[in-house]
């Protein structure tokens, strides 16, 4: 029999999860020119790009910009999309054995961790990602409410998804009625009574983890202004001389910019939006089953043996009024099916991208990359190099024959296969159409999109 991976017998590649990793994997084994391969990708959803297209925030049209790379992988000869198709669902892992010589999970982080603290549970209380999802218009969050007559807002964490949630909640509708905010979330916006919205870190500002950009663009919004606590403001002692000994320049701007807040005078805008440091919420307080105000711990700043700065709690706390908390301390990873799973960590069990079993050992065939990897870490460039390292090992196994042996690997086997157990299968010919559509509805009303929402009518745009 031909090597594996020669124009005989071609390399075949399931790629589950059609999002960055998953495009990132494809134009790695693009860069093998000596091997050739067949790859198939395949995700839940009629539409690909994963969080590009439902994370990404509607006002940074910029940053969906890659997905022009991603569409000329996806239109190589060798590539072809399955949407609408769920691993697990209309395809296991003994279907894709018989097919594949090899399968990589890149299916993302899709839920969110908990805070672990009394209330959590209340109304009022949500996962960022989930508030997230809904104004991107993803179709699991279509029919999802959350209360905007509620004047005041907190968000836990100042990562760059926190301040997403924080600047959508502050834009004004002229503001958000030029971008691809799906038509739900623009409406429910529109008659939004938030005043004030508070973004809550646990940590100091040396330590929060918002991006340069993403602070900067809250002190331009056009109805609302920004305001930090001098006290909150200043840099402890312990996280300057960490500082000192690791100058990091985004990091510096940060400073920058908060310190600048912290200075401003407030103008009277309609909205105004805090950013809160050394604050850790300890319960979540509601009335009749609402929440209503968040008991927040105060903290300082400690080094730790290990040299790494934490939050100390200084005994003190207070009362914050909010009648909306949305929780943003990061994604989390779910087990996927027959795939060993590490439930702590919430990614995938792997080394370098090989999937091991729980003595370490590399399970053949099965590989990882993105969130779903190494945690929800990283900005959607850091895929890339994610996918480059497990591809690589990928590449390995191969040469030295570490891989499944399918008893049908031809392209119309597994096509067939595909469209027995899911008739509704959306190619990514079908899926340009969809996506033409929206833009032409997007165009009359001078925006970049208008994003279907429902599965249902991605489809009817196909037809038969």
């Amino acid at each position: 029999m031909p090597d594996i991976g020669s124009t005989a017998n071609p390399l075949r590649v399931a790629i589950i999860g059609a999002g960055p990793a998953g495009f990132y994997t494809i134009s790695n084994f693009l860069k093998y020119k000596e091997l050739t391969v067949e790859m198939d990708l395949y995700d839940r959803l009629p539409t690909p790009y994963g969080l590009v297209r439902a994370g990404v925030a509607p006002d940074h049209q910029k940053d969906k910009s890659v997905t022009r790379a991603y569409a000329k992988s996806a239109e190589q000869p060798n590539v072809r999309f399955y949407g609408n198709v769920e691993y697990g669902k209309h395809l296991q892992l003994t279907d894709l054995q018989a097919h594949y010589h090899q399968v990589i999970f890149t299916n993302g982080a899709p839920t969110d961790r908990d805070l672990g603290i009394p209330g959590e549970d209340l109304q009022g209380s949500h996962s960022a990602t989930d508030f997230v999802a809904w104004y991107n218009g993803h179709p699991d969050f279509a029919d999802y409410q959350f209360d905007l007559s509620q004047e005041s807002v907190a968000i836990v964490g100042v990562g760059n998804v926190a301040m997403d949630v924080a600047r959508i909640l502050c834009k004004s509708y002229a503001e958000l009625a030029e971008t691809d905010i799906a038509d739900h979330a623009l409406a429910a916006l529109k008659n939004s009574q938030v005043k004030r919205v508070y973004l809550l870190g646990r940590r100091g500002p040396a330590q929060a983890a918002f991006t340069p950009p993403e602070i900067k663009e809250m002190g331009e919004l056009a109805e609302a202004e920004v305001t930090v606590s001098a006290d909150e403001a200043r840099v402890d002692a312990i996280s300057q001389q960490f500082l000192d000994a690791n100058p990091d320049k985004n990091v510096e701007k940060n400073i920058g910019f908060i310190t600048d807040y912290s200075q401003r005078v407030i103008m009277g805008k309609a909205k105004l939006l805090t950013l809160r440091f050394l604050v850790s919420p300890i319960e979540i307080i509601g009335e009749a089953g609402h929440v209503v105000a968040l008991k927040l711990a105060k903290n300082a700043i400690t080094a730790g043996k290990d040299g790494a700065i934490r939050p100390r709690p200084t005994g003190e706390e207070e009362v914050l009024e909010a009648g909306l908390v949305f929780r943003s301390v990061g994604y989390q990873g779910i087990p996927v099916s027959n795939v060993p799973f590490d439930a702590k960590q919430g990614t995938i069990r792997n080394v370098e991208g090989r999937v091991v079993d729980e003595s370490g050992q590399p399970v053949t065939g099965l590989y990882t990359a993105g969130w779903i990897k190494r945690g929800p870490s990283g900005v959607i460039g850091t895929n890339k190099t994610c996918a480059q390292e497990t591809v690589a090992r990928m590449v390995e196994d191969i040469a030295a024959g570490n891989c499944f042996m399918p008893v049908a690997p031809g392209v119309d086997a597994a096509s067939a296969l595909v469209h027995e157990r899911q008739p509704q299968t959306v190619s990514y010919a079908d899926w340009l159409k969809i996506d033409a559509a929206e833009i032409q509805k997007g165009e009359a009303q001078q925006r970049p999109r208008v994003k279907f929402t429902r599965i249902k009518d991605m489809l009817a745009v196909l037809g038969d």
